[in-house]
């Protein structure tokens, strides 16, 4: 099994565990909210994947396919090598927890993320993205009220 898919499936196993309805949940919306990533001045969308969400006193799971597989037939984000990439979300609450992989071929690497920045590999390629995000709960520790996978390419030159 790929080392992207283990990582979904523990994500998925963590917020079907924690995920639930939750009146003190302060997430808003059917899904979780659209995050882009920004590259100097340009933004590009990513694609939202497997996520879990609990609003309105609801929870919905979603499950889907990992990075490669839900950006088939789309264009990488081109880019130079170590630039730096900004994730951009315009919800409130911002997530809480955060995990960054890439993938190149059958290989994982984990990304350092901090101040929601993070820069490009140095080597030129693709690499397939996971931006993995949860909403925990600041009252019930290892509960969830929400998480989500997004999706992005990188095509350093």
């Amino acid at each position: 099994m790929k080392k992207w898919m283990l990582v979904l499936l523990i994500g998925i196993l963590f917020a079907l565990a924690g995920c639930r309805d939750n009146q003190s949940s302060n997430l808003t919306g059917g899904e979780p909210p659209a995050t882009m990533v920004k590259i100097g001045d340009e933004t590009y969308p990513t694609k939202l994947g497997t996520y879990c969400w609990s609003a309105k006193n609801e929870s919905v799971c979603v499950d889907t396919a990992g990075p490669e597989a839900l950006l088939e037939g789309k264009d990488p984000i081109v880019v130079q090598p170590g630039e730096e990439i900004t994730f951009v979300m315009d919800y409130e609450p911002m997530p809480n927890e955060v995990h960054v992989a890439y993938y190149a071929g059958d290989k994982e690497t984990e990304v350092e993320v901090e101040n929601h920045r993070f820069t490009a590999p140095e080597e030129k390629g693709v690499y397939y993205y996971s931006y993995g995000v949860w909403w925990m709960d600041e009252n019930e520790e290892n509960v969830s009220n929400g998480d989500a996978f997004y999706a992005f390419a990188l095509e350093v030159k």
